[in-house]
């Protein structure tokens, strides 16, 4: 049987210049699973909660305590709640607040010999963990840009000398990707 095969743009809401993603994922997908995608593919590290927003239902991992109230993501699948045109959120880190806008741009029959997910197009690289959500995050970026900046040196230090915010490699999100297969 074909596999339904949803090509989601992901947009990081709040900040400029833009930071998305455009991936192939399966429709059959829980959303636990779509929220690893959005995960590697964005360049998050997972250490924070998470959660999603569809149609004003939120889904997540549940909460043992009841302080959230989230439907368990582990228990619908991705194609159950979306299809083509469909617009929906995904929060991460409750404390810096960083909302994804996901948008279905499109639903194709998988290729038989292709692996999914697959990421297609990108642009710039994730924030840091705990830049302070998009304000932390343009405060930093203006720092960084600015050797004369007075947080200069702490923004260099707190994020190394390997960051570069608008790095982005398609084939590496990809690679990383495989890990769900």
């Amino acid at each position: 049987m074909p596999r339904q095969i949803f090509l989601v743009k992901m947009s990081l809401a709040g900040v400029r210049p833009p930071v998305w993603r455009r991936v192939l994922v399966p429709g059959g997908f829980t959303l636990d699973r779509m929220h690893r995608v959005v995960q590697y593919a964005m360049g998050w590290q997972d250490c924070h909660l998470h959660c999603f927003d569809i149609d004003g239902v939120q889904y997540g991992e549940p909460d043992p305590d009841g302080e959230l109230a989230v439907r368990d993501e582990l228990d619908v699948r991705l194609d159950a709640v979306v299809g083509k045109g469909s617009r929906f959120q995904y929060t991460y880190d409750f404390g810096d607040w960083w909302e994804h806008d996901l948008l279905v741009e499109d639903a194709v029959t998988g290729e038989p010999e292709q692996r999914y997910p697959f990421c297609v197009d990108g642009a710039r690289a994730c924030p840091p963990e705990d830049a302070g959500g998009p304000p932390g995050y343009q405060l930093l970026l203006a720092a960084l840009a600015d050797p004369a900046h007075p947080e200069h040196d702490a923004m260099r230090r707190f994020v190394g000398d390997r960051f570069a915010p608008e790095a982005f490699d398609a084939g590496r999100v990809s690679t990383l990707l495989r890990r769900l297969c």
